[in-house]
């Protein structure tokens, strides 16, 4: 197992920057963020320019990643691939093919996206959606060496009511996702706000997880008392707010990462836990976020066996 982090985080760096800061900080892999560059969210970072991605630029990628003794383990695209506007879900198709192909380029084996969701429909047209969609991106990225791997997030904020938005939050949905060619990028964070034991995951779906990411959930005593398990209703101005529980950096919430550590050791996970830092304490400047990912380089460095 190796300690990795995901560049989204510091989407004003640029790859090569954030490299030599990762080394120097004791990372050992990184989940590199492959936004097209054009979206509104602070994380969509365009680290790696997939777009006309040739034999040059995945050389000069592979230098900077040995120069500097660090794997790549993952290309990260995470979108809507059910998205509702047709012509949208065509450009993320697109985008996920390139980031496909940049993956391929430089023989790395994963790469990472949503299901997603048509927020418009209920979940069973979905569902019969994907079903249609996903078999030709995972033949694609199949014939090229590369596996889609899926992380497990609610995405609530894509449902104009907090619904969840992509649907591979949870096992039930993992295992209908693995029959189309899919692997899972396990995340415990949004396991632990929905009430599901995220250690209890592990032994069961073993074998399709093969990356894993690092991010903590912290939940507000009493808060969802008020509340309720579905959030904020009345003054709800970010969709992404519930109003109950938050995101934090790995040890400084409900996760116990020695039981997640363990497990993932157990039922021999040999993949990269890449930190996903979307804490809300340490963020909104650069030194902030890379104190956060001090924090949790501390936490999880001493679980992780030399």
């Amino acid at each position: 197992m190796k300690l990795g982090m995901l560049t989204a985080c510091l989407p004003r760096l640029s790859l090569a920057e954030i490299a030599a800061w990762a080394t120097q900080a004791g990372y050992e892999a990184l989940e590199v963020a492959a936004w097209p560059g054009t979206g509104g969210r602070d994380f969509e970072a365009a680290h790696l320019p997939v777009a006309g991605f040739g034999a040059r630029e995945a050389d000069e990628t592979r230098a900077l990643f040995e120069r500097h003794g660090l794997e790549l383990s993952a290309l990260a695209y995470y979108e809507n691939n059910l998205h509702p506007d047709a012509e949208r879900r065509a450009e993320i198709h697109a985008h996920l093919r390139a980031v496909v192909d940049a993956a391929a380029a430089l023989r790395v084996p994963y790469v990472g996206t949503f299901v997603g969701r048509d927020w418009t429909r209920p979940v069973a047209h979905s569902l019969d959606e994907a079903e249609k969609v996903f078999p030709r991106l995972v033949e694609y990225a199949g014939e090229r060496g590369v596996r889609i791997i899926i992380e497990n997030c609610v995405m609530e904020g894509w449902h104009p009511d907090g619904y969840p938005g992509n649907l591979a939050y949870s096992p039930e949905l993992w295992e209908w996702m693995f029959g189309l060619g899919l692997y899972l990028n396990w995340d415990p964070s949004h396991l632990t706000w929905i009430g599901v034991d995220p250690v209890k995951t592990i032994a069961p779906h073993a074998d399709r997880i093969v990356h894993a990411q690092a991010k903590d959930c912290q939940i507000l005593p009493g808060t969802v008392d008020r509340y309720g398990f579905f959030g904020k209703a009345v003054r709800r101005d970010n969709p992404w707010d519930t109003g109950w529980w938050r995101y934090r950096v790995p040890g400084r919430g409900q996760v116990d990462w020695n039981a997640v550590v363990d497990a993932l050791y157990e039922n021999g996970f040999t993949g990269t836990l890449s930190v996903e830092h979307e804490d809300p304490l340490w963020s909104g400047t650069e030194d902030k976020v890379k104190t956060g990912l001090r924090i949790a380089h501390r936490t999880l460095r001493p679980l992780i066996v030399d």
